[in-house]
C-alpha cells in the first residue's frame, strides 16, 4: 500500500509540476513546506498517513480546473482547509 500511496503524490507532483510550468521542489515546497519531501519520496524514505492526506488534499484543492486529476490516483474531497 505504502507503493501505491507514493506513486499517488509523486504522480500528481509531477502532472502538477509540469502544468505550472514549475520546478518539482517549488511544488514540494508549496504543497508540504518542504522542498525536499517529492526528493525524499523517490529516494525510498517513508512518511506518515497524515502527511499523505494533508499533501494530497493541498493538491486537490488547488488543481487547476484545465487539468485532469490523474486516473489512477483517488481525489479527496476539497476542503478550505487545505488551500
Amino acid at each position: 500500500m505504502e507503493a501505491d500511496l507514493k506513486r499517488h503524490i509523486l504522480a500528481c507532483a509531477a502532472a502538477l509540476s509540469a502544468h505550472r510550468k514549475q520546478a518539482l521542489v517549488t511544488i514540494s515546497r508549496l504543497a508540504t513546506g518542504d522542498w525536499r519531501f517529492f526528493d525524499r519520496i523517490e529516494s525510498g524514505c517513508s512518511f506518515t498517513a497524515r502527511k499523505y492526506d494533508a499533501t494530497m488534499a493541498w493538491f486537490s484543492a488547488n488543481w487547476p480546473e484545465d487539468l485532469a486529476w490523474p486516473d489512477d490516483v483517488p481525489r479527496p474531497a476539497t476542503t478550505q482547509q487545505a488551500a
